[in-house]
């Protein structure tokens, strides 16, 4: 494998210099099908949870057994950090993520069709897997970018990614109310097999900086766990936290439906209250560079707690749950917008790594938690949704606290909450 890194813009879209307008032209337009891609891809992982009721029907399986779709499909989610992502380190990126999409298209097609409840689980666990491309074409991007304007290019891949998740439960409760719930496997499939073909016009090659064995790459983001304290105490927080958010989302169908009689539009339109989440992306990410950044995950596991207390007590009311869905989803973004940033703060150089624990961690609380999720539904009904999800950021609050307490115990010492750093924060916070 070659050492110089590759990325060229399509031929039609290249000039003679930096500020060329066919460059800058043919960059916007692979930017933008990064962006759709990365939505509609990442809406995968979203698509099942306001169905559950309906494939638990299809399917004559319970609703707790129902819930499992969800953690498979997350959990198939995490297997794909680990061991799909770093694969982008060492193969060229655009054949990976277009091959990576196909075998979506297929697990998606098999899913629409499934005739029973087993293999229907094993796709959804192929669909977690193969969506990680996600996380192959935001790193794409930001080596596409000019450095000048690299956060920009990033961000509107991002804001495409952020709008697939915050859609793809009203998108799947509309198609399901329209043409059955299978219908958005069917049209996803579909999207996929569109997008591999878009993208393997569109996308430039790219080439790894460097020939790494793909074992050793496995090896050292275990390395990382093990030296980078930080690391393992955000990843933690954050998967508590997703857990919580899971927890709410996996179980608030069955809610809607059983004790407040809601059709799947009327599910759709609720769902459209996670859209909150991108507004605090946007806070968190000033807050921390103003130098808030404790301040802000504290904020931000509070409100997570509150949600899930305010779920629980407003149960009778849509319009509290749909309350309790909104300071949720802002808890849990701004606490991952914020903790990002001082795990990417720990090393330079190995980033990519640092966000494949960080995020395998968080979709590995959420799949468990999804699980628990179903069963307590099952057995304790809202009640037991509630109280376990309000456990879950009681815990990462315990967590902050334990975080504030060391760092008072070290005023000499530079938090890593701080302002960002460029050095490394193995012994920090």
């Amino acid at each position: 494998m070659t050492a110089t890194p590759t990325a060229r813009l399509p031929r039609g879209s290249r000039g003679h210099g930096p500020a060329s307008s066919g460059r800058q032209a043919g960059l916007h337009a692979v930017i933008l099908a990064m962006a759709i891609a990365c939505g509609l891809t990442a809406a995968n992982l979203y698509y099942s949870q306001p169905l559950l009721a309906l494939i638990a029907r299809t399917f004559g399986v319970s609703q707790g057994a129902a819930a499992i779709v969800v953690t498979a499909t997350q959990l198939g989610y995490a297997a794909g950090l680990a061991f799909v992502v770093p694969l982008g380190d060492v193969l060229e990126n655009r054949k990976l993520a277009c091959r990576t999409l196909l075998v979506t298209a297929v697990a998606l097609a098999v899913a629409a069709f499934s005739p029973d409840f087993t293999l229907f689980l094993v796709m959804s666990v192929c669909i977690g897997v193969t969506s990680v491309v996600v996380q192959v074409l935001v790193p794409f991007a930001a080596d596409l970018a000019p450095a000048a304007q690299r956060g920009k290019y990033v961000g509107r891949v991002m804001s495409g990614l952020l709008l697939g998740i915050l859609l793809a439960r009203s998108v799947s409760s509309v198609t399901a109310a329209a043409w059955g719930w299978r219908s958005i496997y069917v049209i996803s499939a579909v999207a996929m097999l569109a997008l591999s073909l878009v993208l393997r016009r569109v996308l430039p090659e790219h080439r790894p900086a460097t020939a790494v064995r793909y074992g050793k790459l496995l090896r050292s983001a275990l390395h990382l766990v093990r030296e980078e304290p930080v690391l393992r105490r955000r990843a933690a927080s954050q998967a508590l936290m997703f857990g919580a958010f899971s927890c709410f989302w996996t179980s608030i169908a069955y809610e809607l439906v059983d004790a407040h009689h809601l059709s799947q539009l009327q599910i759709a339109v609720f769902a459209l209250v996670g859209a909150a989440g991108a507004a605090a992306a946007l806070a968190a990410g000033v807050l921390g560079d103003r130098g808030h950044g404790r301040l802000g995950r504290g904020v931000s596991i509070a409100a997570g707690l509150a949600a899930m207390v305010l779920a629980w007590a407003g149960s009778a009311s849509v319009i509290l749950l749909a309350c309790a869905a909104v300071l949720l989803d802002l808890a849990t973004q701004g606490h991952q917008v914020l903790s990002q940033r001082d795990v990417y703060a720990l090393r330079e150089d190995a980033r990519a790594r640092l966000n494949t624990v960080y995020m395998t961690s968080a979709f590995i609380g959420g799949s468990i938690a999804s699980g628990v999720s179903g069963w307590l539904h099952d057995e304790y009904g809202w009640t037991g949704v509630t109280v376990f999800g309000a456990i879950l950021p009681l815990l990462a609050g315990c967590s902050w606290l334990s975080d504030v307490i060391r760092e008072r115990s070290r005023p000499g010492q530079a938090a890593v909450t701080g302002q960002f750093p460029a050095a490394r924060g193995r012994d920090r916070a």
